[in-house]
């Protein structure tokens, strides 16, 4: 057995810590787009009225038809980044190469309007490591956040990793 080490944590990771990648934009939002993303969620059932009911959605706090909040204006990239571009190092049995999906919350705080723009960016945000029944155990932090075209925030989506 190898000897354990005394951290997971890399210097890589203290240089990326907090610094946001470059910003990825949509395309508007369009009315269409919220409309069918509401029939496809809500299927077979007729989706809420605030989706696609322009009439109804003006007497509302929003003034008119707004996105779901699951609404990903992403979905349909005209651009699409290649597999080679997504390629991450092979994971194995060494300690430290073992990878876990810690879970994920999404905090939902505007919503979409038709004719928003979203910015999206992600960041490696914390981590902490400890002793656990796995042995030395990495979770790090990373997060997404959206925001429209005045700068409000969105959106944040928050995952965690865990390496052993």
């Amino acid at each position: 057995m190898s000897p354990q080490p005394e951290t997971l944590v890399t210097p890589d990771m203290y240089e990326h810590l907090d610094c946001w990648s470059s910003p990825e934009v949509s395309s508007a939002v369009a009315e269409s787009d919220i409309r069918k993303w509401a029939i496809a969620v809500y299927w077979p059932e007729t989706p809420p009225p605030l989706y696609w009911d322009q009439e109804y959605a003006k007497t509302t706090r929003y003034g008119g038809i707004v996105a779901p909040v699951d609404f990903n204006p992403f979905a349909w990239p005209v651009q699409r980044t290649s597999a080679q571009d997504n390629e991450q190092p092979p994971l194995g049995g060494t300690i430290g190469t073992r990878v876990m999906n810690g879970g994920s919350t999404e905090q939902y705080l505007i919503p979409m309007h038709p004719g928003d723009v979203i910015t999206s960016s992600s960041a490696l945000v914390d981590w902490n490591e400890r002793q656990t029944r796995l042995g030395l155990t990495l979770f790090t932090i990373s997060e997404t956040r959206w925001t429209n075209q005045t700068g409000e925030l969105v959106k944040i989506k928050s995952f965690t990793l865990i390496r052993y």
